[in-house]
């Protein structure tokens, strides 16, 4: 007789993952458990985000991941409030003793010496500029940015002192800062890339809950494409099975919209997510679960996520082909061309540095 799977727990309300499950490092495993009764005065407050702040000590962050295009990002919050049920981010909240699941949406921090930190940096003698990427781990404009406004004070910085930028986000507030980007842009300084993962609402409010309409990150597009911004679309991640049927319908509308080139990146489900996604698939889309996974592993080599370079981004196998090829094929028909890999960075100018020696001349 086969066994009954145990039932997918509910979300919390306004959050994508469903549960808090400790985190890899943790001595201590602490699982919920329902006895049944349900009583409404036992039920659970609602839950709210908390933000700590983080005194940081640097804030560029360097890589040597050969299929990545950038070697150095900057991160001003660690947690997304976005509180997307795939984020490839989630694990990295157990290396703060959190949890991947509702503390990574929750428990938020901050680093409000963001700006500071990277003048400091630039001013380094031993820093050679080439472009910083933004927006490739946790969102930097999540909802928090809208009154801690570290992104805004990051990108002050890099335009006074003429440094190149990249950014992607799934967030409409980037708009807010088309002033800024218009400028780096106008210098040849920046590009920008809006994540547009699917154009069905619900779909959207399900698996993104706190990020940006599909409706407002086009608006967004557009609104930087007017500003001067060169602009692109991520369609990102490419579930096969859930979303994989809208990719040409969303390269439609973003090229629409404005957007000049596009990518994608297949589904990847490191350590926490995998669990974390599936109990979301589960409650989300209980009819279709069994077949999302099905062709996840079909693009990962059998496994819920291959971590081998140059197939971790775009899987592997039939089911990543046929993708890979639908895509190119419509950004072909729409004009969608690669993005342009090239930022100045002959026009750096680094601040001058505040902790030099004092002359001993005293004529």
């Amino acid at each position: 007789m086969k066994r009954a799977e145990p039932e997918a727990a509910q979300r919390p309300k306004g959050r994508g993952a469903a549960s808090n499950v400790s985190g890899r490092y943790e001595k201590e495993r602490r699982e919920a458990f329902d006895d049944g009764w349900r009583l409404e005065e036992e039920a659970p407050p609602p839950l709210r985000t908390s933000v700590a702040i983080e005194s940081a000590r640097r804030i560029i962050t360097r890589n040597q991941s050969p299929d990545i295009p950038f070697d150095r990002s900057i991160n001003p919050y660690r947690g997304c409030e976005h509180g997307c049920s795939y984020c490839f981010a989630r694990p990295t909240h157990a290396f703060l003793g959190l949890s991947p699941g509702l503390d990574f949406e929750t428990r938020l921090t901050a680093k409000p010496n963001a700006a500071a930190l990277l003048r400091r940096e630039l001013a380094d003698p031993r820093y050679r500029c080439r472009p910083i990427a933004i927006g490739t781990n946790t969102d930097p404009y999540q909802p928090i940015e809208k009154d801690r406004r570290l992104m805004r004070e990051i990108l002050e910085v890099l335009l006074e002192h003429r440094h190149p930028v990249t950014i992607v986000t799934k967030s409409a507030m980037i708009a807010r800062d088309a002033d800024l980007l218009g400028e780096l842009a106008a210098l040849g300084l920046t590009r920008v890339a809006l994540s547009v993962t699917t154009l069905d609402r619900r779909l959207a409010r399900a698996m993104e809950p706190r990020a940006a309409t599909p409706e407002r990150r086009l608006q967004a597009i557009e609104t930087l494409k007017n500003a001067g911004t060169p602009v692109g679309a991520m369609v990102a991640p490419v579930i096969p099975g859930l979303n994989d049927h809208e990719i040409e319908a969303i390269l439609e509308r973003c090229k629409a919209a404005g957007a000049g080139w596009a990518e994608f990146v297949t589904l990847r489900l490191p350590l926490e997510v995998s669990p974390l996604f599936q109990e979301w698939l589960k409650n989300a889309y209980p009819d279709r679960a069994a077949r999302v996974m099905k062709l996840v592993r079909d693009t990962q080599g059998g496994r819920d996520y291959d971590p081998e370079w140059g197939r971790r981004q775009r899987g592997s196998g039939p089911v990543a082909e046929l993708i890979s090829r639908r895509f190119a094929a419509a950004c072909k028909r729409l004009g969608l061309g690669s993005r342009d890999s090239t930022l100045r960075t002959d026009l750096f100018r680094p601040p001058e540095r505040t902790d030099r020696q004092l002359s001993l001349d005293l004529q």
